[in-house]
C-alpha cells in the first residue's frame, strides 16, 4: 500500500476544475499536482515543466512504447499523459497526488491504482456551463458546440466516481474540496499505513 492517496479529478471544460484545483492546493501544501505530457504547442505564458512537459510526437510514441505512461490519450489530434514513474515514486513519500485526467484516463488509472479517489466536478446544469464557455471568449461557436457534446459524454460517467461535486458557487464547491482531501487522508486504509508503529503500542 502506497502512503499517499491518489486523487483523480475529473470535469468536463467549464467546470471550473482548474480554479478549483488550484484553490485546493493553496491550502493542502500535502497534496502534489501531476504534471502531464503533452504533444501540443505550448500556449501564451505557458512554462514546460510548470503548465506541461512539452514533447513532440515521436517523444511521445517513444514513451508510449517504453510503456512510461500510467494513462495516455489523443484529444484532438494532440496526446496528453501521465507518467507512471512519478506517480509511483511520488506516492510512496508521506504525501497525496492529484491528477486532471478525462474520464477515460481515470478508467486506466483505477486499473492500476484500485485504491483511488474519484472525484468529478459537476457544473450547476448545460445551460449554465454553455454560458460559462462562452463567456471566456476563447472559442468559436462550433468550438463550444463540440466542447458541450464533449460535457455530455464526460457527465454520463459521472457515477464511477466516489465523490460528486457541483460547482455552483466557487467557496462551496472548493470547501467540499478540500473536506473530500481531508477525509481521505485519515481514512481507515491509510492510516492504518501511516501510524503502523503508533497503533502498535496500544496492543
Amino acid at each position: 500500500m502506497n502512503k499517499g492517496n491518489l486523487f483523480v479529478v475529473v470535469a468536463p471544460s467549464g467546470a471550473g476544475k482548474t480554479s478549483l484545483v488550484a484553490g485546493l492546493l493553496e491550502q493542502e501544501r500535502n497534496v502534489r499536482l501531476s504534471i502531464s505530457y503533452t504533444t501540443r504547442a505550448p500556449r501564451a505564458g505557458e512554462v514546460d515543466g510548470v503548465n506541461y512537459h512539452f514533447v513532440d510526437r515521436s517523444k511521445f510514441e517513444a514513451m508510449i512504447a517504453a510503456g512510461d505512461f500510467l494513462e495516455y490519450a489523443d484529444v484532438y489530434g494532440n496526446y496528453y499523459g501521465t507518467s507512471r514513474r512519478w506517480i509511483e515514486n511520488e506516492l510512496s513519500g508521506d504525501h497525496d497526488v492529484l491528477l486532471e485526467i478525462d474520464w477515460q484516463g481515470a478508467r486506466q488509472v483505477r486499473k492500476l491504482f484500485p485504491h483511488m479517489v474519484g472525484i468529478f466536478i459537476l457544473p450547476p446544469s448545460l445551460e449554465e456551463l454553455r454560458r460559462r464557455l462562452q463567456s471566456r471568449g476563447k472559442d468559436a461557436p462550433e468550438a463550444i458546440e463540440r466542447r458541450m457534446a464533449s460535457a455530455r459524454e464526460e457527465i454520463s460517467h459521472v457515477l464511477e466516481f466516489e465523490y460528486i461535486i457541483v460547482n455552483e458557487r466557487f467557496e462551496a464547491a472548493l470547501s467540499d474540496l478540500v473536506s473530500v482531501v481531508r477525509a481521505a487522508r485519515v481514512s481507515r486504509a491509510q492510516q492504518s499505513i501511516r501510524l503502523a508503529a503508533r497503533l502498535g503500542e496500544f496492543k
